[in-house]
């Protein structure tokens, strides 16, 4: 059984906000951040949430300052590393092994911060490989400077990147294509899958790849 708390963090840049899902006994942290235009109520964070501390592993939710201060446009890149940077002495207080993740945005910065960190592992859900109908502006260099073991989720039908626009992946980083999921994991009806068994696939993903990670 989980106990969920909550937790401000000031940063450089204005408060930031940790919503813990605790495991008791956790032998590793998973550190997940929002995307520019949501946060932390996204189905694939609430589905994470849900499901991990189960299995051992503590999941905080972060909301970046921009998103506590209730503003509806994220601030540039570099901005988000500070607010990150900022917060994460707050979760190494927990003790075991940091994951940083995020989704969209958040993944992003969890890839361009986690060697410097000293993050054990990045979880990069919907990865925006590039700005929709642009594919010529690739981020994947972000994605490939994580240093650390990578696994990347991702939607089938993702307009900021599908699965097969990936470049090739080195050793230590893996992709999980989400059948028919978009940016935000939505899948339609003519699917035939439903938004549980959605779920299951990115929280059974994650599950399984965390041993790895951490070896």
């Amino acid at each position: 059984m989980s106990t969920k708390t909550t937790e401000t963090v000031p940063t450089p840049v204005g408060d930031a906000r940790i919503t813990w899902h605790r495991a008791p006994g956790a032998h590793a942290v998973l550190a997940v951040s929002h995307g520019a235009g949501g946060g932390i109520e996204a189905r694939d964070l609430r589905a994470l949430a849900a499901a991990l501390p189960g299995h051992g592993v503590s999941v905080a939710l972060v909301e970046q300052p921009w998103r506590v201060a209730g503003k509806k446009v994220a601030p540039a890149p570099k901005t988000l590393d500070t607010g990150w940077r900022a917060l994460w002495p707050a979760l190494e207080k927990a003790g075991p092994p940091i994951v940083a993740g995020g989704r969209s945005a958040g993944a992003r910065v969890a890839c361009r911060t986690a060697r410097e960190l000293g993050a054990a592992a990045v979880l990069a859900l919907s990865f925006p490989l590039h700005p929709p109908g642009r594919p010529e502006k690739s981020r994947a260099d972000e994605l490939l400077g994580a240093g650390v073991p990578t696994l990347v989720v991702q939607g089938g039908r993702d307009p900021f990147g599908r699965p097969e626009e990936f470049p090739a992946l080195p050793a230590g980083t893996e992709l999980v294509e989400v059948d028919h999921g978009d940016h935000g994991f939505a899948v339609p009806k003519s699917a035939g899958v439903g938004e549980p068994e959605t779920l299951a696939v990115i929280t059974g993903a994650v599950l399984a790849w965390l041993p790895r990670a951490l070896a």
